[in-house]
Formats: structure tokens, C-alpha cells, sequence
């Protein structure tokens, strides 16, 4: 293995020395529309302390509103001209209108829209509140400027991957990142939006557990677990838009985000 340490020869998605670290990258400008964003988080890499040498079982992880300034996804409120049903909403709900519009604009489909919440399902399959679309951490267009979700994650995750290869020389896997709420529960948590370079899920049915009974419905959800945990260390006010997670020892393979989409005859709670 590339990077100066030994393989891990532990199952894949799981810990050889029950141990994880998480390190964000520090120095990452603020994004703007247009900007390198592999080369800026290349450099975050070399220069943040303790993260070289890269090894090929570290997953950089990179948050999704940085992806989606780079990449020019981003909406001017300003021009934004809200039907009546998101004017009526947002009234009722002490909302933005013009948000809710985007949110309509971007929705394949609506699943739920009451009590102030919109859930939707979004073009790449994923049901969330407000379409992923967000106002949070704008920079100097706070209050008139969202982000949509980036228009592929996979591809978004591929890019990165690469040029990190490119320039470093370990095929680090790459994960794109985002904050969603849970059904039942207080919270949001983050989740894979994006993959490259590891499988997202690991099937664990039909292998032993530690008392050799067979597994029948266990699939770990590895890429969210990875990118839940490389946002304790992120945070949500430190601007620290990346990290390399250590040890987590996914499972390599050219996984797609669209493995984790449950079909929808598998819905229980439609």
C-alpha cells in the first residue's frame, strides 16, 4: 500500500485496532463559484498537521455546501419570484417564500408539506427536508443566496478523488456530505450524498456474528457512519469544510450513492 503504513487487514468497514480518527483540514478559503476546490482541499491536506502520509483505508470526507458553491450551484433569492402556494406557506409558517420556491422548482416530487416542513424527494432519489436546499453559512450573501445540491455527488466525489491521486499519489476515497433529519427523532446527523472509491454499504447477511449465528438483515450503512463521524469534528460554525477520517478501513470498490436508495416497494411507511 502506498503512504507509508502498513495494510489493514481487518474486514472491510471495520476498525483492525477498534480505534478512529478524525482530522478536519485547517486553512480552506472560503468557496466561491468557480474556484479549484480539489486543489484547495489538496493543499488543506499538505498543510494541516498530522494528516500526511495518506494511506489508502483514510476517507476524505467534504461537505456538501462547498461542492455546491464550487460547482456554481447556487440560487440569487433576489430573482426568485414564489408562487402563491409557497407565498401562502411561508406566511402561515413564518418562512421564506422564495426558499420554498426553489424547493418546489427542485422537487422530483412532494412527500410531505405541513407543520412549517417541507419534505421532498429530490432529483438523485434522496427524501429530504427542504430538498437539501440551504441558507446556512452563505459568506456575504447570507439571507439572499441558497445552495442546491450538487447535480451529481458521484461525480462531484470522482473529481476529487482523482486529482487527490494525481497529486499525492494514494487513491483516497472520497465521500460528498450533508445534514439530514431523521424520521422520529430529534436531530439531523450527516449522511453520504456522494461516493467514490468505496462501497457505501456493507452486506453483512449470510456471515457469522460473534457467536457464529448467521446475520439475516444486517447491512451497515458505512458511508454515512464515516461522514457522521468526520462531522464531530467539523462542526456546523468552524468552517472547516473537509477532513480525513482514519481507520475506518472501508471497503474498496466504485460504489454509487444510488446503492443506499431503498426501493420504494420496500417503503413501509408510505
Amino acid at each position: 500500500m502506498k503512504g507509508g503504513r502498513d495494510p489493514l487487514d481487518a474486514p472491510g468497514g471495520q476498525s483492525p485496532e477498534g480505534r478512529l480518527s478524525v482530522i478536519a483540514l485547517e486553512g480552506i478559503p472560503e468557496v466561491r463559484p468557480g474556484d479549484d476546490l480539489a486543489a484547495m482541499l489538496i493543499a488543506g491536506v499538505r498543510s494541516t498537521a498530522g494528516v500526511l502520509p495518506l494511506a489508502e483505508d483514510d476517507v476524505l470526507v467534504v461537505t456538501q455546501k462547498v461542492v455546491s458553491k464550487a460547482e456554481g450551484a447556487v440560487v440569487d433569492l433576489t430573482a426568485v419570484e414564489p408562487r402563491a402556494e409557497a407565498v401562502a406557506f411561508a406566511e402561515r409558517w413564518d418562512r421564506d417564500a422564495r426558499q420554498l420556491e426553489v424547493v418546489l422548482r427542485e422537487a422530483r416530487r412532494i412527500v410531505r408539506m405541513a407543520h412549517g416542513v417541507l419534505i421532498t424527494e429530490t432529483r438523485h432519489g434522496f427524501i429530504c427536508a427542504n430538498g437539501g436546499i440551504d441558507a446556512s453559512n452563505m459568506g456575504a450573501g447570507s439571507g439572499n443566496v441558497v445552495t442546491l445540491l450538487p447535480a451529481d455527488p458521484d461525480a462531484s466525489a470522482d473529481r476529487i478523488r482523482a486529482a487527490v491521486r494525481s497529486a499525492l499519489g494514494v487513491d483516497v476515497p472520497v465521500l460528498i456530505s450533508d445534514s439530514f433529519g431523521r424520521p422520529w427523532r430529534w436531530g439531523i446527523t450527516d449522511v453520504a450524498i456522494g461516493v467514490s472509491g468505496m462501497m457505501p454499504l456493507d452486506d453483512m447477511r449470510g456471515t457469522p456474528d460473534a457467536d457464529g449465528r448467521i446475520m439475516r438483515s444486517t447491512i451497515r450503512a458505512t458511508a454515512d457512519e464515516i461522514a457522521t463521524a468526520a462531522e464531530l469534528a467539523l462542526g456546523k460554525t468552524g468552517r472547516r469544510p473537509a477532513a480525513i477520517v482514519r481507520g475506518a478501513n472501508p471497503t474498496r470498490g466504485e460504489g454509487r450513492i444510488a446503492d443506499v436508495l431503498m426501493p420504494r416497494e420496500f417503503d413501509l411507511f408510505q
